[in-house]
């Protein structure tokens, strides 16, 4: 569950719980835990949220599709796990790159390029980033 704050967390999560008793299904406290997003730093954190007899756990970060997300949606890990990837690709082609009968522009833009660009539609960029961004780029 993700919410702006401790209230909208458990709005939501009620929300969630009626809706999969309306189904037939039940929300496993153990798998589900929630998430405060925000950059406010004073946001007051509460570690655990209890909602009837059930009890959710706070998280900073979790893996949702292969990408992180943290409670201040900061992507720097994210970009530097996707740079680390891109050059295990880098590395794992080194051969091709080198051979006469392949162009290396082509190698990298259908093969080592698609690596370190997964995901980044997801990516949240601040001013800084973005400007770093544009560095890398020129």
């Amino acid at each position: 569950m993700l919410g702006e704050n401790p209230q909208a967390i458990r709005e939501n999560t009620g929300i969630l719980l009626e809706a999969s008793k309306e189904i037939g299904l039940e929300v496993n406290p153990e798998k589900t835990k929630y998430m405060i997003m925000s950059r406010d730093e004073n946001i007051i954190r509460n570690g655990n949220i209890k909602i009837g007899n059930l009890s959710f756990e706070e998280v900073e970060k979790f893996k949702y599709l292969g990408a992180t997300v943290t409670n201040i949606n900061d992507t720097r890990e994210e970009i530097k796990h996707s740079i680390n990837m891109g050059n295990a690709c880098y590395y794992s082609v080194e051969k091709l790159l080198s051979s006469s009968l392949l162009s290396e522009v082509r190698i990298y833009k259908t093969v080592i390029l698609p690596v370190v660009l997964y995901g980044c539609e997801t990516w949240t960029l601040t001013l800084r980033e973005e400007h770093r961004l544009r560095v890398y780029e020129n």
